[in-house]
């Protein structure tokens, strides 16, 4: 029986977090179980807005080393860099004529995003569209999205409903699976908002290279509640939860056990506790970066042969949809 198809994406960045490792790099990878898994390094969603090329192209190899790293299997998945297949673009393009102005007007992270830069290019408004290629090439089952997600999902079955009345069936209506509780990772410095690498400071987040010293003065001055107990309570404790939060993630032990576990001890213990659980977790994690970083070329290796395969698929669905609709 063939496993559904399931595609994620992640934009190439300098860094990468404990939150985007557990809120869904990691439930990728257990995903390759029961899916056919493509996971794409999205370069084109990444120019829109503005990169120096020599950053981009390093941030592109780092974050496919970090991606096998964390686990994503290229024997088992494919792994590819977004420009790589071109059918990415050739088709958004078809669907940007099919995709009404105001739809785009009222993407909320189009919104976010334009009040937090000086300028606005197209490509910014238009991304959601390019999104939506993406996950239509490959004649997706589910992708795998956030609640800050949903949007992008709908808009792509919309798009692919509207394509398929219009000219008959050609494009599969993906499915969009809400990542686990595990992706509300809030910031160390401030636990209201998600862990973020755009944070102010770097001490909001803990990146997955940063070295075990770095990890345990990042958990020792995380901010905390006011009281002493370490228990979970979102509203009173929303600090001390999110710490609970990662404690359990990477533990794998239930949240209630590990209030019972410190129990009557102090924050200073429970934090000590949670830096030596993140770092034995990371730690095999950063050997497996380094053996890859000293090892360009396989990597680039593994980068071309995830966009062969990716190729094969799309340029399929990219010449069926261009028959469609007439071109000669």
């Amino acid at each position: 029986m063939q496993k559904p198809i399931l595609l994620s994406g992640v934009a190439p960045s300098g860094v990468m977090h404990i939150g985007n490792y557990l809120g869904a790099i990691s439930q990728w990878v257990a995903m390759q179980e029961t899916h056919s898994v493509s996971v794409m390094i999205a370069d084109l969603h990444a120019i829109t807005v503005p990169q120096e090329p020599a950053a981009l192209r390093e941030n592109t190899l780092r974050m496919a080393r970090l991606l096998i790293a964390c686990g994503i299997n290229p024997e088992q998945s494919i792994l590819f860099v977004q420009s790589h297949v071109p059918a990415h673009a050739e088709l958004a393009w078809i669907l940007n004529t099919m995709t009404p102005l105001g739809e785009l007007e009222r993407m909320t992270q189009f919104k976010d995003k334009r009040d937090r830069q000086s300028d606005t290019y197209a490509g910014l408004f238009n991304y959601p569209v390019l999104m939506a290629a993406d996950i239509l090439l490959y004649q997706t089952d589910a992708v795998p999205v956030g609640e800050d997600q949903k949007q992008h999902i709908e808009l792509a079955r919309s798009l692919a409903k509207r394509f398929n009345n219009r000219f008959g069936e050609t494009f599969k209506i993906p499915e969009g699976i809400i990542l686990k509780d595990t992706g509300r990772i809030m910031g160390l410095d401030d636990p209201i908002k998600k862990m973020s690498k755009s944070a102010a400071s770097a001490n909001n987040y803990i990146a997955l290279l940063d070295e075990p010293d770095e990890i345990r003065r990042k958990i020792k001055i995380a901010v905390t509640d006011s009281g002493a107990d370490v228990a979970y309570d979102e509203e009173q404790k929303p600090a001390i939860s999110n710490l609970l939060r990662i404690f359990s993630a990477f533990s794998g032990s239930p949240v209630a056990d590990i209030e019972n576990r410190y129990r009557g001890k102090t924050y200073s213990t429970f934090k000590d506790d949670l830096a030596e659980c993140v770092i034995e977790k990371l730690t095999p994690l950063r050997a497996r970066y380094r053996e890859l970083s000293a090892d360009k070329e396989s990597v680039l290796a593994i980068l071309r042969a995830g966009a062969a395969r990716a190729r094969a698929s799309a340029e399929k669905t990219l010449r069926t949809a261009q028959e469609k609709i007439g071109f000669l």
